[in-house]
């Protein structure tokens, strides 16, 4: 049996969770962001239940969305590509020398700007506003980055 037969019920599968996942970005972040999110906002987020849960559930979703790209999608790609994934930053160089990924820093730091929207809100909401927003402004950089992963696997027969 050869690595992509291994593998690809599993690419299979990621590409079904990625376009959802890229899906529920989307649209928490149209109705998260009509306008950008202020530190004004991000201090009634333990008032307004409805804005907290938008601001968690799109803090979630970039997250996850990153996470299966880069932990989960990326490695069982370099299976299938009869290559051994290695560490992340390996990983992420060997994406970025295919040009799949726009570049190894960007994904590095979007991961710092996750960091932010998950542990720095509570002490300081313009951290939080500042995050936020800038997960904003990278969601098409994830999403493109799915995009060109899918693209490559369909074109080479791996999923349909």
């Amino acid at each position: 049996m050869t690595r992509l037969a291994e593998v690809q019920p599993r690419l299979q599968f990621l590409a079904r969770v990625i376009e959802r996942e890229c899906h529920h970005l989307q649209i928490t972040d149209r109705r998260l962001f009509p306008q950008p999110f202020t530190a004004h906002d991000a201090e009634k987020l333990d008032a307004d239940v409805e804005l907290s849960e938008r601001a968690e559930a799109f803090v979630s979703r970039f997250g996850r969305l990153q996470d299966t790209i880069g932990d989960k999608l990326l490695p069982a790609y370099l299976t299938a590509a009869e290559e051994t994934p290695g560490l992340a930053v390996d990983n992420l160089d060997r994406a970025e020398r295919l040009g799949l990924l726009g570049s190894t820093e960007q994904w590095f730091a979007l991961r710092k700007l996750r960091n932010q929207m998950v542990h720095e809100y509570i002490e300081d909401p313009h951290i939080l506003a500042d995050a936020l927003n800038g997960g904003h402004e990278a969601v098409p950089i994830l999403v493109e980055t799915a995009d060109r992963l899918l693209s490559d696997m369909r074109k080479r027969g791996w999923i349909t």
